[in-house]
């Protein structure tokens, strides 16, 4: 009788035991998932791969508020764990936290691979924040907070105090759709194509060839008109229609590329991206993303409301449990037409007598934002990214 009495009381230690350990699984795990819904919910521009089993911690992330507010919780509810988190950056970058860009456009993929999709591009002359690095690959953030990977072959990785020193250079844009820079000004040998919106360095000089600095130190000459000074560039940014409607314009027949945002190829929202930017504002990467920013001006096709610059928003409305799925946008430019990246960059019209007229995009449209200038947190001036990332003191 007293064997079987203690079999029962060990059977029921061990289920108090391991109800007592489930409920702290799920209260870690809550903890983990509320954390990653606030500080963490767009994988593209932050991380958060936390994961809690058998009282440990693992994984990384780069939200390192979040990390402290989760090792905060957990000793308030005294629950002990060990901490095997990788926070990001990355320690075994020794410092080489950071990078530039240094061919005319850099291709940044979703995985550390060559045949990985095409996430976004970068740049020429774009800063970038490094957060780890795998082989020949590294996981990078652009000035638009997007997260993916790039080889190392198309960036020159530099610590605090050399992108320090690069910053403080003078800077020029390349403002010709597309150009070289060559090794002299017979314009023989190609040191490197450039595009529009390239960043390098120079001292100016009153001469039909300005000699150029690349951002890994190669030398190159271009042609005084094919480049504006930074600071005279940046100040004569603005989002006027005129500007708007002849920047786009000029990229009319560009054809379609999946995760494209230059002139040698771009998806619908790295379109929208890449004519903001080269008049003077850097707005979210993706479709999905530009449609949370800016004033709603129209949900109910009243064209009359749409203004040129409006971002017009394409793709499947909710239904039941079923949630808006957002694919496609494109930009106003008046006279019921709207321009945007669909196979080519093209014009678009919802007038029904148009030769231009565009049923396909009229019958999933689902609204237009309006983000001319409307500075936030995820819509920046594009002299933001001489400072991005943010040097620690």
């Amino acid at each position: 009788m007293n064997r079987k009495y203690s079999r029962f009381m060990v059977v029921i230690i061990l289920i108090i035991i391991s109800s007592c350990q489930n409920e702290k699984d799920n209260q870690v795990e809550k903890l983990i998932s509320d954390l990653k819904s606030e500080y963490a919910p767009d994988k593209r521009v932050a991380i958060w791969e936390i994961e809690w089993s058998n009282g440990v911690l693992s994984g990384e992330t780069d939200q390192t508020e979040s990390l402290i507010i989760l090792k905060g919780k957990l000793d308030e509810l005294d629950i002990r764990y060990d901490d095997q988190i990788t926070t990001l950056p990355d320690q075994s970058l020794e410092g080489k936290e950071f990078a530039v860009v240094t061919i005319s456009v850099a291709n940044i993929r979703s995985a550390p691979k060559h045949s990985a999709e095409l996430a976004t591009q970068a740049l020429l002359g774009t800063p970038l924040r490094v957060l780890k690095k795998e082989g020949s690959w590294y996981l990078v953030q652009t000035p638009d907070q997007y997260i993916s990977w790039v080889d190392s072959g198309g960036i020159q990785v530099m610590d605090g105090k050399e992108l320090s020193e690069w910053n403080q250079l003078p800077k020029a844009v390349f403002t010709d759709n597309s150009g070289f820079a060559f090794s002299d000004a017979d314009e023989k040998e190609i040191v490197s194509d450039l595009v529009a919106g390239n960043i390098v360095s120079l001292d100016w000089t009153e001469k039909d060839y300005q000699e150029i600095l690349l951002p890994d130190g190669r030398m190159g000459f271009v042609r005084s008109d094919q480049l504006t000074p930074f600071e005279e560039w940046n100040e004569s940014r603005q989002l006027s229609p005129q500007n708007l409607i002849q920047t786009a314009k000029a990229m009319m027949g560009v054809p379609y590329l999946w995760g494209g945002t230059s002139i040698k190829g771009v998806d619908c929202s790295g379109f929208t991206k890449t004519i903001y930017f080269l008049n003077g504002q850097v707005i979210p990467r993706d479709a999905s993303q530009q449609i949370w920013e800016g004033e709603e001006v129209d949900e109910d096709k009243n064209w009359e409301n749409l203004e040129v610059g409006d971002l017009l928003f394409f793709g499947e409305k909710a239904s039941g449990d079923k949630k808006e799925r957002v694919v496609h946008v494109g930009m106003w430019v008046g006279d019921n037409s709207f321009i945007h990246s669909r196979g080519r960059v093209r014009i678009s019209s919802f007038d029904q007598e148009s030769p231009d007229y565009d049923e396909y995009e009229l019958n999933r449209y689902l609204r237009t934002k309006r983000v001319i200038g409307k500075i936030t947190p995820n819509i920046k001036e594009v002299e933001s990214i001489m400072n991005f990332p943010t040097l620690n003191p």
